[in-house]
C-alpha cells in the first residue's frame, strides 16, 4: 500500500511540473500537441480523428472545450 502512495505522489509531482511548464510555454505546448495529434491521427489512419482533435483542443486550452481547465 505504501508503494502505491509513493507512486501516486511521484505522478502528482510530474503532473504539477507539466502544468507549470504549460503555463510558462503555451506556444511550445500548443505546437507539440498539434504535432502529436497529427502523428497519432496518421498512425490510426483517421479512425479517431474527432477524439484526437478534442484532446488536442483540451491541451491547448481552446475556449469551449469540454473539460477545459485553467492552468
Amino acid at each position: 500500500m505504501a508503494r502505491l502512495f509513493r507512486k501516486l505522489t511521484v505522478l502528482a509531482g510530474a503532473a504539477e511540473a507539466a502544468r507549470r511548464y504549460a503555463r510558462k510555454n503555451p506556444e511550445k505546448v500548443a505546437r507539440m500537441a498539434d504535432k502529436a495529434g497529427q502523428f497519432v491521427d496518421k498512425r490510426t489512419r483517421g479512425k479517431y480523428h474527432n477524439q484526437i482533435q478534442n484532446a488536442v483542443g483540451k491541451v491547448k486550452g481552446r475556449p469551449g472545450s469540454p473539460g477545459q481547465r485553467a492552468y
